[in-house]
């Protein structure tokens, strides 16, 4: 075939192949290979759209790689692939485990007015402690009530009547009769050290929300709380996990979901400061509600007045700190101990000073530097029954007696 010949042929084989995309991909393929850009149809068509690219895995040293530390270590859930932290899977199980113990309570009261009666309702939290039907909540939550209801995490709506309550420690135990296997009793086997900085768990029913949970640590302990009738609360946990109107009454928790305290107030004006009744405090006060309906507060049967050095310059006592009895109460356990209240009268401006008491500056092995110390340690530390030791200043001598704790005298 002549040159001519083949030219020709070539140049129908083109003519045939106008429009098609072969000779647009063999220019492609040629300066794909060459390294050249390609020109003509294709830089006119738009680039496609690329798709995203998975997040790379950041590269492990080769000895992680051989002990199988590829990943970091998650769970998945039942229904899906969201996976949790070590730390979100401690806090939902707590959840899980411990929202069944919850209650939502709601009181009324039935109030006189000038138009006659009409009700008033508040709401706040408790929580199962057995399977005979008891439940632990605040005293402030129920006070007054002339009617209770308790709404179980199942749904189930029961009346519920009042065991006991203790005003002094703010709680209060209520009984609902129904089945046992409706009631799941919180875990109150704790009996370690609170330390601050632990997790501290909240469930509750704060604003009417029911089973909120909220998280936060404990922010300090011991701290004594004045409660708006004049009563203080002594040893109480403070945390900042949320606590709001409605989760008076709820469980405070470890990570472990064991009660430690009951969440019982906030500090009005600022944020993230709650506090609650310790376990401890629980432990000592809910049996003898349940069992008398009421705890007896132990007493030495004396008051006086807080000693502090300027005090004890100005009238020449032979201690700075203490207490000064003022008043000792007949058959009391200071009176059978001996113990004598003031003995004369001095003025600071207008207002009398009573004199001349014995100065208490010990209960047992506890140091008594204040009016306030002596009632946290017989609060906290003693009972109605107790034997115990005095340790006190008459005319400048220390001396000891021995006295059995009384009952504090009710109002």
């Amino acid at each position: 075939m002549t040159h001519s010949i083949r030219v020709a042929v070539i140049v129908l084989v083109l003519i045939a192949l106008v429009g098609c995309t072969l000779p647009l991909r063999l220019a492609n393929s040629l300066a794909t290979s060459v390294g050249e850009a390609t020109t003509g149809q294709s830089a006119q068509q738009a680039p496609p759209t690329p798709s995203p690219a998975p997040t790379r895995q950041p590269l492990l040293p080769a000895a992680q790689v051989e002990a199988g530390q590829g990943a970091a270590p998650s769970v998945a859930d039942e229904e899906g692939d969201q996976a949790f932290d070590a730390d979100e899977l401690l806090t939902i199980e707590v959840y899980e485990r411990v929202s069944p113990s919850v209650v939502y309570i709601t009181s009324r009261v039935i109030t006189m007015g000038y138009f006659g009666a009409y009700p008033s309702e508040g709401s706040g939290s408790g929580f199962v402690i057995d399977q005979q039907g008891h439940i632990v909540t605040n005293n402030h939550v129920v006070e007054g009530a002339d009617s209770i209801e308790v709404l179980l995490f199942d749904g189930t709506n029961i009346a519920a009547s009042v065991v006991g309550v203790d005003p002094e420690n703010d709680l209060a135990v209520l009984k609902v009769d129904v089945s046992s296997d409706k009631l799941m009793p919180v875990d109150t086997s704790f009996d370690g050290e609170l330390r601050v900085g632990q997790r501290a768990i909240a469930i509750g029913n704060p604003f009417g929300l029911g089973w909120t949970l909220t998280t936060g640590v404990i922010s300090s302990l011991g701290r004594p709380l004045q409660e708006s009738n004049g009563l203080t609360v002594y040893n109480v946990i403070q945390t900042d996990a949320a606590i709001n109107p409605g989760n008076s009454g709820g469980p405070l928790l470890n990570s472990r979901g064991q009660l430690i305290g009951v969440n019982t107030a906030i500090r009005s004006g600022a944020d993230n400061i709650g506090f609650a009744v310790p376990i401890s405090t629980v432990k000592r006060i809910v049996p003898e509600l349940i069992a008398n309906g009421r705890y007896p507060h132990p007493s030495i049967g004396a008051v006086g007045y807080s000693i502090f050095p300027e005090f004890a310059d100005r009238f020449e006592l032979p201690v700075d700190h203490g207490m000064l009895i003022v008043r000792v109460d007949a058959d009391g356990a200071a009176d059978a101990a001996g113990l004598r209240g003031a003995t004369r009268q001095a003025y600071v401006g207008r207002t009398p000073i009573y004199l001349g008491g014995d100065i208490i500056v010990g209960l047992n092995e506890y140091h008594i530097d204040s009016n306030e110390t002596l009632l946290e340690v017989l609060e906290t530390k003693m009972r109605v029954g107790d034997e115990v030791t005095l340790t006190y200043y008459r005319d400048g001598q220390q001396q000891q007696a021995t006295a059995v704790l009384g009952e504090q005298a009710s109002d």
